[in-house]
């Protein structure tokens, strides 16, 4: 459960530069929720998953995951909270480590180090089968570096490696930006069959109005800090582009909408 209470940021503050990202935003999201966050360039989506993260201190408000108040905590110390999948397909791997050398690492991630065998026949196992599941041949290449791996493959492994620990928050900041398009589909199914298996609570930024749309089972829109449009359950089922636009133009009092909110 991730519950989010009047938090607010500005950057440079008292100065030519100043810049309030985020105006009052409040936000609950329930255990298994997959909520899709959608917005223009500097709408506040990625201030948003940072201020959740850690990355940046609040200026008001509350944060609060899985009923622990993470508002002062450093990043570091809200790891243990957090699974997380950047834009960056280079971030989130070990490329100079095997595949299944990665994800053993996620797996272990806040535990003891021992003398044990490194990876034991059921782990490695256990990886094959997850492997599976995104369907782009890797359970066959369990030893392979991952810097050999191309860009979708990698984003792929990361949103593999994030929930190997459940985490009590899995945060997704445009993980198919860089991906051609077959790939970025074969990622986001994937992302689905991962946050329903596992009845993940998931925070997912897309510039792409479809993909919002389709995928999980609440979508909200933000403009200049705040959320516009809010819609879950059978509305958002039935929800087009056309409409979202509509809703977007209403709540936020403008006609403008990034290009980059329609492509796809």
């Amino acid at each position: 459960m991730l519950e989010i209470k009047n938090i607010w940021k500005t950057f440079n503050a008292g100065t030519v530069n100043e810049k309030t990202a985020l105006r009052g935003v409040s936000l609950t999201l329930e255990d298994g929720d997959f909520v899709t966050v959608i917005g223009g360039n500097g709408a506040g989506k990625s201030t948003l998953l940072n201020a959740v993260s850690g990355v940046w201190a609040v200026d008001r408000g509350t944060i609060s995951i899985g009923g622990v108040d993470v508002t002062k905590l450093p990043e570091h110390k809200r790891a243990k909270y957090i699974g997380r999948v950047f834009q960056d397909p280079m971030m989130g791997t070990a490329a100079t480590m095997q595949i299944e050398e990665n994800l053993a690492l996620a797996a272990r991630r806040g535990q003891r180090r021992g003398l044990r065998p490194g990876i034991t026949k059921g782990e490695r196992e256990e990886y094959r089968e997850q492997l599976k599941m995104l369907d782009l041949g890797l359970e066959d290449r369990l030893t392979s570096k991952v810097g050999l791996l191309s860009g979708g493959q990698r984003q792929a492994l990361t949103l593999l490696m994030a929930p190997l620990r459940k985490p009590e928050l899995l945060l997704l900041d445009e993980p198919t930006a860089a991906l051609d398009p077959k790939t970025a589909a074969k990622v986001l199914d994937a992302t689905e069959r991962i946050v329903k298996k596992d009845d993940l609570t998931t925070l997912m930024i897309t510039h792409n109005m479809r993909d919002a749309i389709a995928h999980g089972n609440r979508l909200i829109m933000m403009y200049e800090g705040r959320i516009v449009v809010d819609v879950a359950g059978e509305e958002k089922q039935k929800l087009t582009v056309e409409q979202l636009l509509e809703m977007f133009s209403r709540a936020s009092g403008s006609d403008e909408a990034d290009d980059k909110l329609l492509l796809g």
